[in-house]
């Protein structure tokens, strides 16, 4: 192959071996059974508080409900940086594919123009944010602004329960996987509970809630159902699960630091009066 596509593809007598066939067939029964038991946790941890916000028999004092806020937003946060965006990398990184995928300087987005905004530019955008901040509490932008969270999520829960069908490891992920979406379940669950939405729309979080809770297990089942055939190691995998962790990864980064940078800038704000005080007293 010749030309500027051979940089980003591999010949097949040059490929390095990647694993053929399918992924592992072992404790199969248990692997159908996961679908049931992730669905019942992930289930659990979306719709347990929103239940809590609009149940009064509950009683869940306020503090629980701003603990798990800003819990959910540490969760989201730390979902994007170490099970999507590090993996991510793994698999744009791989050896399976060609070498225009590890060369391309700019392959992993590290381009100085990419980093966080500095002096005028952070400045010129404030007013624009300031207009942001307006409508923020409309229905329709909170529901956009969920939605978009459940977009990232929802790609990433199906690509670790693709993933959990074909593993050989299969015991240890599937125990870690419980936890894991248990309590990304509650993360999702505490930005749910908060959408202040007029009474036609009620219904979008107890939706929210479901629709995470069955991402995971369709992916189980896709898995189980093209097992024999599905190589996760194979440069097609690789390149899809990459490019969607990362894609999964930037939305989720985004929506976890949209809920902090408020409450962060009105504290930035306090010390940066304190501090100015400090000069003279």
């Amino acid at each position: 192959m010749s030309g500027p596509m051979h940089i980003l593809t591999r010949d097949d007598d040059d490929a390095p071996n990647c694993g053929s066939g399918g992924g592992a067939n072992t404790f199969f029964g248990l692997r159908v059974a996961s679908i049931f038991i992730i669905l019942v946790g992930s289930t659990f941890g979306a719709l347990f508080p929103v239940l809590a916000k609009n149940s009064s028999w509950l009683h869940v004092p306020k503090f629980v409900f701003d603990f798990a806020k800003y819990f959910g937003s540490g969760v989201i946060i730390a979902t994007a940086f170490i099970h999507l965006l590090s993996p991510a990398l793994d698999a744009l990184s791989s050896d399976c594919l060609a070498d225009g995928w590890q060369a391309y300087v700019d392959a992993h987005g590290h381009e100085a123009g990419g980093h966080a905004a500095h002096g005028p530019e952070a400045t010129a955008n404030s007013t624009i944010e300031d207009q942001q901040h307006r409508v923020l509490d409309s229905a329709m932008t909170q529901i956009i602004g969920v939605a978009i969270l459940e977009f990232g999520v929802t790609l990433h829960s199906v690509l670790i329960g693709l993933t959990l069908a074909v593993d050989p490891g299969f015991k240890v992920l599937f125990v870690v996987l419980i936890f894991h979406q248990t309590f990304e379940g509650l993360g999702v669950g505490s930005r749910l509970a908060y959408l202040d939405l007029p009474p036609k729309y009620r219904w979008a979080p107890y939706a929210g809630a479901a629709l995470y809770g069955l991402t995971t297990p369709i992916g189980i089942a896709a898995g189980l159902g093209v097992r024999t055939t599905y190589n996760p190691d194979s440069t097609t995998a690789s390149i899809v699960s990459g490019t969607l962790d990362a894609l999964s990864s930037g939305i989720l980064i985004y929506t976890g630091l949209v809920e902090l940078a408020y409450a962060l800038g009105c504290m930035l704000a306090g010390c940066g009066i304190m501090a100015l005080l400090g000069k003279w007293a």
